[in-house]
């Protein structure tokens, strides 16, 4: 069996930015939660059993208490944040497993998710459908994959290898050094994705990197500036793989059968008629 594991937050501001404007009876906008509860439905028709949706319930996390710049829901249009907790009960009514986050992140879910799915007996593949750089450190050769649900590519452990230059256990070392502006950490001056690839290439993790960068022995641009910024930032950089460093203690699901989709609960008739009574308000 395949279990797929989506990026709700993702998949709502996907769907958010690419779909025109609807409001229900009483005036609130719901055409994105629309459009990734009919997403997830047309995935289940095409023969998807086993379906879990993780989801921001608050933007912000532990993380902004580790780093005062990290992502918050600042700026997001309030249209789109009022439609977590739709997207959530409509999915739930669905009959579909959705775990909101509230300290931790959609991301962490769907490590842990991952993880813990991909362990269970009777799964051939775990689909992380996301395209999400993050989430490239939980593949696991071609039993734990991305998914690129808008362009149906799917990245193995080779391909993030081919896109990175850097296998999944350093891909947290590898944010750490050239930042993820999506997040709200810059990375550490001077490093790039190319000099990240072919020193992490030889060295795999942070710490593993001698000071000496005549011990390198790696094609990078500047290497001895390389080394004087990882010196002089290396808490930096430490603290920037934290940020960048996946949770998967959380306990989200007991078996992999609860992921099983049985139809939809009696909830979401009602659900399904607002959505259909909504109307293009542009």
């Amino acid at each position: 069996m395949d279990v797929y594991l989506i990026d709700g937050t993702y998949e709502l501001f996907r769907h958010y930015h690419a779909l025109p404007s609807a409001l229900d009876t009483e005036g609130r906008e719901v055409a994105a939660a629309r459009g990734v509860v009919a997403s997830v439905l047309g995935m289940i028709n095409r023969g998807a059993t086993h379906v879990a949706v993780a989801t921001d319930h608050v933007i912000e996390s532990f993380r902004n208490e580790l780093w005062a710049d990290y992502k918050t829901s600042a700026g997001i249009e309030p249209d789109l944040l009022a439609q977590f907790p739709l997207l959530e009960a409509a999915l739930s009514a669905l009959g579909v497993a959705v775990w909101p986050m509230i300290e931790f992140e959609a991301d962490d879910a769907l490590a842990a998710g991952a993880m813990k799915a991909a362990l269970a007996p009777g799964v051939d593949r775990v689909l992380i459908c996301t395209p999400d750089k993050d989430l490239a450190q939980c593949v696991r050769g071609s039993h734990v994959v991305q998914l690129n649900r808008r362009t149906n590519a799917i990245r193995d452990e080779r391909q993030v290898v081919e896109k990175f230059g850097v296998p999944p256990v350093s891909i947290p070392d590898y944010l750490a050094l050239v930042g993820d502006a999506a997040d709200g950490y810059p990375g550490l001056t001077g490093w790039g994705a190319k000099s990240a690839a072919a020193v992490l290439a030889r060295f795999a993790h942070l710490e593993q990197i001698p000071d000496d960068w005549r011990t390198w022995s790696v094609n990078a641009f500047n290497p001895a500036r390389l080394a004087t910024t990882l010196t002089r930032d290396r808490d930096h950089a430490f603290l920037f793989r934290d940020l960048a460093t996946l949770r998967t203690e959380i306990d989200l699901f007991d078996d992999v059968e609860d992921l099983r989709w049985r139809g939809p609960t009696p909830a979401f008739a009602d659900l399904a008629r607002r959505f259909d009574a909504a109307i293009r308000s542009r």
